[in-house]
């Protein structure tokens, strides 16, 4: 073929080069065509920003940084209309499409938050749209949750799922391993469980939860999902899970939305596989002030009294679970005032105590070795969680005797425990006399559930050991109670409290003010609490029993409630 003539692939391809020629003119146009419409918006918004006051800014290629552009949020910045476009520390300028009302709250809230000077400026949709197209590069940050996250909805959905701990046992039966940590955590939080048990049995898992210091059954597992299970809590609390030979503990948080619960988890080998104790530590418990502690009478003046004087100690009594820290929170609370200083020194810290100075005691850092140096912070008011030894004894009796007001704890039975077990650690007799304010002993008792209380009739035991507690009342005390006339009563069980005839729990308490009787029985260095109690007695002091008694017939809890818990 002649050279002079093309072929049909040539003249095909010189088609596509011109449609191509003709595309590329196409685009340049459209491209040129918005130029000139982004240019008339410009000029349009500039005019309406001079109308208006305001100064105007196109932010087309204008250098954003990522500091400024994180300081509204994405979906804020799609929401108003709004982007921040310049930020150095010392000022802020916001560019907004409108000024609306919104648009002057956000530039306040930015001015109180960043602590510098705000500025808005108008700027045009195209301009706002080419500065959010950077939030694309603006780097993901990542929640850090340390802990289980359970969102109200979550909770919600499966505390609904069950009124009662049968409907639990059956919702269980159908649910997979993770599902059954959530409902078991759900139904806890729903029940105000203080703890979950979950113990290895020879046919099946149990779970249990401690609802008002009473442990009830709420579930069994199959034994064939026990592994699972158990390694799924081992994750969760950070434990080893290739380790079932030894004792572990660990810990985790249930997050939600309006609140925290820390959960420290134990694991214990058994016969029956491992056994796993969960305590509910709720951040935003509600909190109790000194007036809803449950003293009533003279016991709640006498130790109002005491708590107020400048100097000395008030020592609370009583075993592990009987909310000894929960009456000295509501102590320092009442105490907590601007021109008083409040140092803790606790293991651990359980609650928050806003304006109060509060540490943490550890290996390195001992009660004793604690106290010493709050004693040079110079408080006017010292919480030792708990006063173990000598040493820290020793320090804390030093402390109120110059000066300080003392609030601990110690390990007895009752208010009448306290000097012996004092004696017992070698404190010398002639400082402790004088440094004692008074001694607290306590107990929580259940209260009876309102919706379904009724009246109950006391068998004859039961009769014969009220007798014999309120005839050791003071004369005094005993003149003001009508025994023969009382009523008592008891809860039948419904839906509100599970079918346990019970709901929350409120102190029954003994105040042991200290005097110059019982000064001289410490002073004479052989002490009995038998001695020390007797002499209380006849001051006036109603034991925690008494107490419990007046209470139930009062109808706030039942006599066989005080028995168990006070006798």
């Amino acid at each position: 073929m002649s050279k002079n003539f093309q072929s049909i692939e040539e003249l095909l391809g010189e088609d596509e080069g011109a449609k191509e020629d003709e595309t590329t003119a196409q685009r340049k146009f459209n491209a040129k065509q918005r130029e000139i419409q982004d240019k008339e918006i410009e000029k349009l918004t500039a005019a309406k920003a001079k109308s208006l006051g305001l100064p105007y800014i196109s932010l087309v290629g204008f250098p954003i940084s990522p500091e400024a552009l994180s300081k509204v949020p994405a979906a804020e910045s799609r929401r108003l209309k709004v982007v921040c476009f310049f930020y150095d520390g010392e000022q802020f300028r916001l560019g907004a499409v409108d000024l609306t009302a919104e648009i002057e709250s956000l530039l306040k809230d930015l001015a109180a938050r960043l602590h510098c000077e705000g500025k808005v400026y108008l700027v045009s949709e195209v301009s706002l749209a080419a500065a959010q197209k950077l939030y694309v590069t603006l780097p993901k940050v990542r929640e850090v949750v340390r802990g289980v996250k359970v969102t109200e909805e979550e909770l919600n959905k499966y505390s609904e799922s069950f009124a009662s701990f049968r409907d639990l046992q059956a919702e269980i039966i159908k649910a997979d391993i993770t599902q059954i940590v959530a409902m078991l955590l759900a139904a806890a939080v729903k029940s105000r469980s203080s703890d979950i048990h979950i113990e290895g049995e020879e046919k099946e898992i149990k779970a249990r939860f401690r609802i008002d210091g009473v442990l009830h059954d709420v579930a069994a597992l199959d034994k064939k999902i026990w592994p699972k299970v158990i390694s799924r809590l081992k994750l969760l609390a950070k434990v080893k899970i290739n380790i079932e030979d030894r004792p572990q503990d660990g810990r985790f948080a249930v997050i939600m939305q309006a609140r925290q619960i820390d959960i420290r988890a134990s694991f214990l080998p058994t016969s029956f596989g491992e056994s796993v104790v969960m305590r509910l530590l709720d951040s935003n418990q509600e909190d109790i002030s000194f007036e809803q502690l449950g003293l009533v009478g003279k016991a709640y003046e006498e130790l109002k009294r005491q708590i107020e004087r400048p100097n000395g100690m008030v020592i609370n009594t009583g075993p592990t679970g009987s909310g000894k820290t929960t009456t000295l929170y509501a102590i320092l609370k009442m105490l907590n005032k601007p021109e008083t200083k409040i140092i803790t020194i606790e293991d651990p810290i359980e609650y928050q105590l806003v304006g109060v100075n509060q540490s943490q005691a550890g290996e390195n850092y001992t009660f004793a070795k604690g106290l010493r140096s709050i004693v040079r912070q110079d408080p006017d008011i010292i919480m030792v969680g708990e006063i173990r030894d000598l040493d820290t004894a020793e320090i804390a009796i030093q402390a109120a005797l110059t000066g300080h007001l003392v609030l601990s704890t110690i390990h007895t039975n009752d208010a009448s425990g306290t000097v012996p077990r004092f004696l017992s650690m070698g404190v010398k007799p002639y400082l402790l006399a004088p440094a004692l304010n008074a001694m607290i002993g306590q107990r929580l008792v259940r209260k009876i559930c309102a919706q379904c209380k009724a009246e109950a009739q006391l068998t004859d035991e039961q009769k014969k050991r009220v007798e014999e507690i309120m005839s050791k009342m003071n004369e005094d005390e005993k003149k003001k109670v009508d025994l023969a006339n009382a009523k008592f009563y008891k809860g039948a069980g419904c839906d509100f409290c599970q079918g346990l005839g019970y709901k929350g729990r409120v102190g029954i308490y003994e105040i042991m003010v200290m005097n110059a009787d019982i000064e001289k029985l410490i002073q004479a260095g052989k002490v009995s609490e038998f001695d020390i109690a007797a002499v209380a007695v006849q001051n006036g002091m109603i034991t925690m029993a008494q107490d419990g008694i007046l209470k139930a017939m009062q109808g706030i809890t039942s006599v066989e409630e005080v028995l168990r818990v006070a006798e």
